[in-house]
């Protein structure tokens, strides 16, 4: 592997991450309502997903599953339940609103920033689209005599890519939130990502 190869792929990587998206949408609520560790640990779940879905390319699975159009529409399918849900929850959130903050704990933040790795990690893995771009992306940068160490270097390169970008993002947008604190915005806040990721599972399930 040569650096000019690395630097690429990083290229490409992202691009494709900075392009709004499930994981950008998911990364951005997470560390606007609840924090910067929270959409850090969002950040690094997202991160987690980019390598297993490069070590899966690796393997040949994510070729199968992009060739299969049973397995295909069984992950897309499931991804899209979960972004529906998830933008329902959203949406509940913001019509009841009532967003005074409940007396802060330890075991109260670790929960809520093991959720927000929970919710990178599932959004990612469930999203085909991952699957399809890596299948086709991969090969294009792994030499003719690869090696089990290039395929997992490619990986660590996608997965560091992906978790530069979406720490940053998740600290620019922890800076803004504390002027949009007040409940009336938090609202606002709810009801925009929960119809962004209606949105986005309605439309993974129709294509």
């Amino acid at each position: 592997m040569t650096v000019t190869q690395l630097l690429a792929l990083g290229g490409v990587v992202l691009l494709a991450a900075m392009s709004p998206g499930p994981d950008f949408v998911i990364v951005t609520r997470n560390a606007m309502l609840s924090g910067r560790r929270a959409g850090m640990a969002c950040a690094a779940g997202i991160a987690v997903g980019v390598f297993t879905w490069a070590v899966v390319t690796a393997l040949g699975i994510s070729g199968l599953l992009a060739a299969s159009a049973v397995a295909f529409t069984v992950v897309k399918l499931a991804g899209a339940a979960y972004l529906v849900l998830l933008g329902i929850r959203a949406l509940l959130a913001a019509r009841r609103g009532g967003y005074e903050p409940p007396p802060d704990s330890g075991d109260r933040a670790n929960r809520g920033v093991l959720a927000a790795f929970r919710q990178g990690l599932v959004t990612n893995l469930l999203n085909p689209k991952v699957a399809v771009f890596f299948t086709a992306l991969l090969p294009q940068f792994v030499p003719a005599s690869s090696t089990a160490a290039d395929h997992l270097l490619l990986g660590g390169v996608a997965a560091t890519v992906s978790l530069l970008w979406f720490v940053v993002l998740s600290n620019v947008v922890s800076v803004l939130r504390r002027f949009l604190t007040t409940s009336r915005v938090r609202r606002t806040i709810d009801a925009v990502t929960g119809t962004l990721l209606v949105a986005l599972g309605l439309r993974i399930a129709v294509q």
